[in-house]
């Protein structure tokens, strides 16, 4: 069967042989085809892919290793140290065509996961950032008391090393727990890119369970193929809603598990070169038979709001872990779980239950006094359709929301309202250049009917963390004082600025308050008095041996330039 030619055509930056071997490059495949030029014994790049020449020679040398040549040289022998023998397993993983957005992208082809393939068995090849097995459990030690990773960005070295980088691999490092099964809830989810992690982790052939939001037509088959994996298509009411939840539960052998709430899609390109947030539980060890059923809950009520989450995917193969979490111990873990479902929703014994309400209830309850001075800072991969100016969602709807505290609201005014979002020079200027705007799906229609929002934009850096040229997909609302150097809160989501993540309120006066979410998402939220034991964060140094909390950004936050403009989709089609 012939292959299909890759979408990005002469702007791939890949380097995976799985995508090699599903994809065509014409550009390649005639620079490869043509050899070694006898003189300099290099390939000759043709002038018009000169500005991409490094990641080219790159690919070239990827391909002598997956393509060998049937008249190769000695030297081409030894550019294939694997040999041509070298295959993955007997039923192959393939890669997702690449795409540019988190959104309805190119489909992927029919699944050639039956397919024997001949892919390297070097872990090196597969995954570009590698670092030494075992030393995860100790990691996440001293990332306490937040458990709060960026992801690895492959081209800024200097993320390698970092303390608080973390990798997929590490995700799943034994040091953490043997896995005997696990559940991967996402929206995007390559099959093969996926099971080739749990290959190198060693867990392929233990019990996994997806949930995925986006069409992929592997999924629909995978089980004939990998018995051990059960794919479940998320059915959404409207075609307007989307399963964008980012969520693992890893259960171990010794029946203990963990929850990871993460802004990655599981597939290549998220787990590059963009910058990602992931929270890891602490170990979450069986209770006895004997225990009450209040016994091992967490103070922030963590284990009770994510079975309450669960249940609403009303899915049967869920149930065995929703029992598993009743009978697991939480009461270490210091964070609240803020999740959305789709739906109308009102505000019950608990408070609103789901959304932006969701947040406020909590706020009201547990957060500490906050001047009004203060902003709320807002940061996501994408923007939602907020209405005619700032008042109509963002202020009445969202503000009224994030601005509590556990004072009376009162007569008080509205916070300053700050959103961080890469402008066109942050992504022209990134590690991947244009492309790198392909986990930024804003588009044109949607920002030419809200001009007003330019004015409340700041760029994307992020140079403390070594991340101003990986793009965020990651999603943040946090409100702090830089004079005071304290933070009030944080919280890390899947859910990007709009009424679809966070829920929209009626504005019939005359019925209870109802709030209309379209989303699924999951989140975490950072509340000091339950994770330091004190009314704010430490911000930029620590404070009385309490190490600050660990921003994805850096402040103090840098407004657009007159000059400057969003980042939008529409830019990677012209």
């Amino acid at each position: 069967m012939s292959k299909k030619i890759c979408p990005y055509a002469e702007k791939c930056y890949r380097r995976n042989p799985i995508h090699f071997n599903e994809f065509s490059h014409p550009h390649l495949e005639s620079i490869y085809k043509r050899g070694l030029d006898s003189a300099t014994q290099e390939y000759i790049i043709p002038s018009d892919l000169l500005d991409n020449v490094d990641v080219i020679l790159q690919q070239l040398k990827l391909m002598e290793k997956i393509f060998p040549k049937d008249d190769s040289s000695p030297k081409k022998e030894q550019a294939n140290p694997q040999g041509q023998g070298a295959g993955f397993t007997k039923s192959e993983k393939r890669d997702s065509s690449p795409k540019p957005s988190t959104s309805r992208g190119h489909s992927a082809p029919d699944s050639n996961l039956a397919k024997k393939q001949k892919i390297t068995r070097d872990i090196k090849d597969y995954i570009p950032v590698v670092v030494e097995k075992g030393q995860m459990s100790k990691k996440l030690e001293a990332a306490s008391p937040y458990n709060f990773f960026l992801t690895a960005i492959t081209d800024s070295k200097r993320t390698h090393s970092e303390p608080l980088t973390i990798t997929l691999q590490e995700i799943l490092d034994e040091s953490l727990g043997v896995i005997e099964s696990s559940v991967q809830i996402n929206f995007m989810v390559d099959i093969g890119w996926l099971l080739g992690h749990y290959y190198f982790a060693g867990i392929l052939d233990t019990p996994l369970l997806v949930l995925y939001g986006d069409d992929t037509p592997e999924l629909q088959t995978i089980s004939k193929h990998k018995p051990k994996v059960t794919a479940v298509k998320v059915k959404m009411a409207t075609p307007f809603s989307t399963s964008h939840t980012k969520m693992m539960l890893l259960g171990y052998k010794d029946g203990s598990m963990r929850v990871v709430v993460s802004t990655a899609n599981l597939y290549e390109d998220d787990w590059h070169n963009r910058t990602q947030g992931v929270w890891i539980s602490p170990l979450l060890t069986p209770l006895p038979d004997s225990a009450d059923t209040a016994a091992g809950e967490s103070p922030t009520m963590f284990r009770q709001d994510l079975m309450l989450y669960l249940v609403e995917y009303k899915c049967a193969e869920l149930q065995p872990w929703i029992a598993r979490i009743r009978k697991s111990d939480f009461s270490a873990i210091n964070v609240f779980f803020i999740g959305s479902v789709p739906g109308g929703h009102r505000e019950g014994p608990r408070g609103h239950p789901w959304g932006h309400a969701r947040v406020s209830s909590i706020l009201q309850k547990h957060c500490a006094p906050i001047d009004d001075s203060v902003p709320v800072v807002c940061q996501s991969s994408s923007i939602g359709s907020l209405g005619a100016g700032v008042q109509a969602w963002i202020q009445n709807d969202f503000l009224n929301s994030l601005r509590r505290d556990s004072t009376p609201l009162g007569i008080r005014k509205f916070p300053a309202f700050k959103m961080i979002y890469p402008s066109y020079s942050n992504v022209s200027g990134s590690h991947d250049g244009m492309l790198g705007g392909g986990c930024l799906p804003y588009s044109k229609n949607t920002n030419d009917k809200q001009p007003w929002l330019t004015s409340y934009l700041h760029q994307w850096t992020s140079k403390l963390r070594h991340r101003s040229q990986a793009m965020p997909h990651i999603k943040s609302y946090t409100r702090f004082d830089l004079e005071k150097k304290s933070m009030y809160w944080f919280m890390l989501t899947s859910a990007n600025l709009s009424k679809a993540a966070w829920g929209s309120f009626n504005k019939n006066a005359n019925i209870q308050a109802c709030l209309r979410i379209a989303n699924y998402e999951v989140g975490v939220l950072f509340l000091p008095r339950f994770v330091i034991g004190e009314d704010t964060f430490p911000l930029g140094s620590p404070r009385d041996g309490i190490p600050p909390f660990p921003l994805p950004y850096d402040v103090p936050l840098t407004p657009y330039s007159p000059d400057d403009k969003p980042f939008l989709m529409d830019y990677l089609h012209m």
